[in-house]
């Protein structure tokens, strides 16, 4: 794996890397069911540099009446966190999670969605850290007063793309939950189950290995090129629960090389708040 990357990097480059001056290292660790699990862990343990995001408060906006559980943040507040975490254009950004990339994958998208294009994810997270036996600390890294300008921002699709699709069928519709969730036979964390009308399922889960690192490449891209039986990579979107973990599913197909696909960043928990949106239950 080259020591540069735009979506996966090893523990061993992070490790070569993690202090440098141009790089900058972000904890995103975080549990839906413990929203201040992943802070407080942070603060007693993390990569020497690194700062903490937030899920609910730094890579989201609250939520209101009519959007998912977790809507895009306000882009002039994530302009101006990014500027404190020091971000500059040139800034190579490794993110990381507990493990897998779920949530790190939040902050990867977000941060290419802005058009700032060298952001990687660890892969295996804090898990490969530890495994390497990688270094410490629970110093906080200091605040800057830097002044970041963002992109105008792409690469998701609103509800109402969505709404359009479910007749004319442009794009196929990518749903990262699991089989049982997508499938409407056990629903723990949203009011209603099941999924949106056309869509296919893809769980996260798939593109990882036993030790929870992303499968590499040629497994990758041939378990995708046959879950989209054909389907363009620029005719995709990928969805979840509330457009988090969707990112993951984005994530492994831009590192099989399948670039292009897109985010639909309300997802179901925005989809069912209009019971007039129809429902589906059942595989696909």
């Amino acid at each position: 794996m080259p020591d540069y990357s735009d979506t996966l990097i090893s523990a061993e480059v992070c490790e070569r890397h993690y202090r440098s001056p141009q790089w900058l290292v972000v904890d995103c660790r975080f549990d839906l069911s413990e929203p201040e699990w992943g802070r407080q862990v942070y603060l007693e343990s993390h990569i020497p540099g690194a700062v903490y995001a937030h899920l609910d408060l730094d890579l989201s906006s609250r939520p209101g009446p009519e959007s998912g559980r977790h809507p895009l943040p306000d882009w002039r507040l994530f302009a101006e966190r990014l500027g404190r975490w020091g971000l500059h254009p040139t800034t190579q950004v490794l993110v990381y999670d507990q493990g897998s990339g779920a949530f790190a994958a939040r902050l990867w998208w977000l941060l290419r969605a802005v058009g700032h294009r060298r952001v990687a994810v660890l892969d295996g997270g804090w898990a490969a850290w530890q495994s390497l036996g990688g270094a410490h600390s629970d110093r906080l890294a200091p605040e800057h007063a830097g002044h970041v300008e963002l992109g105008a921002g792409s690469g998701w699709m609103t509800v109402r793309d969505i709404e359009d699709n479910l007749a004319s069928r442009q794009f196929l519709l990518v749903d990262a939950r699991s089989h049982e969730r997508f499938c409407g036979e056990n629903e723990p964390i949203d009011p209603v189950a099941g999924h949106i009308p056309g869509a296919v399922n893809f769980p996260l889960q798939n593109n990882l290995s036993s030790n929870g690192r992303f499968l590499c490449v040629d497994e990758l891209r041939n378990r995708w090129l046959a879950r989209l039986d054909g389907v363009s990579p620029d005719d995709v979107v990928h969805m979840c629960g509330s457009g988090v973990t969707a990112c993951h599913n984005l994530l492994a197909m831009e590192a099989a090389g399948l670039q292009g696909s897109r985010l639909y960043a309300g997802s179901w928990s925005e989809w069912i708040r209009d019971a007039a949106r129809p429902v589906a239950t059942g595989p696909t």
